[in-house]
């Protein structure tokens, strides 16, 4: 989905006019920075120390964005010399701070509306009234570290949001509140799914509802790419620092590791899989006939990510990717990208999330590595391999791995947004001498370095766990749920049925429980429902215990009428949803 260029400048343009109203009405408040972003902008303040602001101050905000946008005033853009703009800035040090770590010879740009001037590349609007007065709202208050840097100083952030009209907003808003009644964290919570623990953050415990569904969805990929050709394999959770040079990801990646040191000998926790796969790959010697291989891990991988960007179980430290790597030839890269573009589309159709897939190709960044003829030859295999997958695709310019091109998978949920989840990435470094140095024999009897497609389907299981929760709200496909059938007695002298029917039910594989406490039945069923969101619910007495049949009570009520089944017809028929991965009711 093209991102809407006219719209971002809008969104811009209302950032600053949100500065010019808190300069207004908090007199030597310092300001920073203030960019678009999905669906709005924000905009970080260093208020004075007597001042604290909240979202009380909110409401007169808006009233002063709103009574400078009635001003119709236009964005006048200036250029200015280095000089010129440290001396228009000197009484604002996040901006001077700017003005100084630009290159000399670099453009300076200023933008200025109602006697407002901010420090801007642009561009903005032409002037305040293409910014609708109803169409913008602010949302939240946040603290943010000045430039993201944990040393400098913390700064209030304001988010808000904008749009082009006043239905749009009220559109979005809706969705935020039906987001917050499916939020994964409330939901988590509510079905008894997992719980995070403040003094251990970005680590989920799993509870046995929770990782019932867990097992589920990895079995489910296990399934899928044993059948797709594929080694599962299992590499070490700590590995050596020795091994992290040689991959590169110490020099690139070190800040997010967490390290240990044994016998005067550093180690990392591993935040990825691909070098303990060319470990793998490099412990024997290799064939081109044994190429291309596919070495599979559901292996757990920790990264130590700031505190602040962690998020229920969506941003995690401690996470499980459906990861894999294929090591194949040159000839083989289309190929096999095609194949796992036909993979990624099977897996997503089982979600429901083949309809509205988008798919982006980031081409080659300014510090890649490699010659621009390997790269194009890469970009113009994966776009191949895509348009034969049947899928249409997007050019992310620049947005290649250093390494190489790469395809990513967006999603779209039961709300609208967007989440991107599929990866295919094309490297040709980490196999090469200069790394990890795996080789095979081909068929010229000769050396040859193998290429390297680093893929995942879900991404993180904890993450895509998190999005399924929100998307079917807690209400899962009967395929993932934990408690797939209840067996409900309407009286206790019919447990030892219903202990029957759960029994042959256990045994053919169904997740089911028997409620069996002396309770009133209509209780139970309201308990099951709220608690368990249980697709079918077994209600057994005297007609059903006597005919060997169950009364089954659907989920979705006020759609299927209750229904009378024999229990081998049931066994089947839940069999049949849970089999074939139903995504319906």
């Amino acid at each position: 989905m093209a991102v809407d260029e006219k719209l971002q400048t809008v969104r811009h343009s209302c950032a600053h006019v949100m500065a010019e109203a808190v300069l207004r009405l908090f007199p030597g408040t310092k300001i920073a920075i203030g960019p678009a972003i999905d669906n709005g902008f924000y905009y970080d303040f260093d208020f004075p120390t007597d001042t604290k602001f909240t979202e009380a101050d909110f409401p007169a905000v808006e009233k002063e964005m709103r009574k400078i946008l009635a001003g119709n005033h236009e964005f006048v853009r200036k250029e200015v010399s280095k000089a010129e703009a440290l001396e228009l800035f000197k009484d604002q040090p996040y901006k001077v701070e700017l003005i100084n770590d630009l290159p000399d010879g670099e453009t300076i740009s200023t933008y200025e509306q109602d006697g407002y001037l901010d420090l801007c590349r642009g561009p903005h609007v032409e002037s305040t009234k293409e910014i609708n007065q109803q169409s913008f709202k602010l949302m939240s208050v946040a603290g943010a570290y000045w430039r993201g840097d944990n040393t400098k100083a913390m700064l209030t952030r304001v988010y808000a949001v904008c749009f082009y009209k006043p239905n749009d907003l009220k559109d979005y808003l809706t969705m935020l509140e039906e987001a917050e009644k499916r939020d994964h964290r409330k939901l988590g919570i509510a079905l008894d799914l997992f719980h995070l623990e403040p003094e251990d953050p970005g680590q989920v415990f799993w509870h046995p509802n929770g990782w019932s569904m867990y097992v589920t969805l990895q079995d489910y990929m296990r399934e899928k790419i044993v059948k797709d050709g594929y080694l599962e394999v299992n590499t070490p959770a700590v590995m050596p620092k020795v091994l992290w040079e040689k991959s590169g990801h110490w020099s690139h990646y070190q800040k997010n590791m967490f390290t240990t040191e044994s016998e005067k000998k550093q180690f990392a926790i591993k935040p990825m899989n691909c070098p303990g796969h060319l470990e793998i790959f490099n412990s024997r010697s290799r064939s081109y006939k044994d190429l291309p291989m596919r070495i599979a891990e559901f292996g757990h991988c920790v990264r130590n990510e700031p505190s602040g960007t962690l998020h229920g179980i969506m941003r995690v430290r401690g996470f499980v990717q459906d990861d894999a790597h294929i090591i194949c030839t040159e000839e083989q890269i289309e190929s096999e990208v095609t194949k796992f573009c036909k993979l990624l589309l099977d897996v997503y159709k089982d979600f429901g999330f083949d309809k509205n897939l988008l798919v982006k190709l980031s081409t080659m960044p300014e510090d890649h590595v490699g010659t621009i003829e390997t790269w194009q030859q890469a970009e113009a295999k994966l776009a191949a391999a895509c348009k034969a997958s049947g899928m249409d695709y997007e050019i992310q310019p620049g947005e290649g791995a250093f390494y190489g091109p790469k395809l990513e998978f967006t999603l779209i949920d039961a709300l609208g947004r967007q989440w991107q989840c599929g990866t295919i990435q094309l490297d040709y470094q980490l196999p090469s001498a200069e790394r990890l140095n795996a080789q095979y024999i081909g068929a010229d009897n000769q050396k040859h370095h193998p290429v390297m497609l680093h893929r995942a389907v879900l991404g993180s299981l904890e993450r895509f766990m998190g999005i399924l929760i929100e998307n079917y709200a807690g209400v899962f496909p009967t395929w993932l749920c934990f408690e797939q059938v209840a067996v409900v007695p309407v009286a206790p002298d019919f447990n030892d049925y219903a202990q029957k029917v759960y029994e042959e039910l256990k045994a053919a594989g169904i997740k089911v429980n028997a409620y069996l406490e002396d309770e009133n039945m209509k209780n139970k069923i309201k308990d099951i429902s709220t608690a368990h969101r249980t697709p079918y619910i077994l209600v057994v007495g005297e007609k059903e215990k006597s005919e060997n049949t169950v009364t089954c009570r659907f989920r979705f009520s006020s759609k299927i009428p209750q229904r009378t089944f024999a229990l081998g017809e049931f066994k089947e028929y839940v069999l049949d949803k849970i089999n074939t991965h139903f995504n319906g009711i």
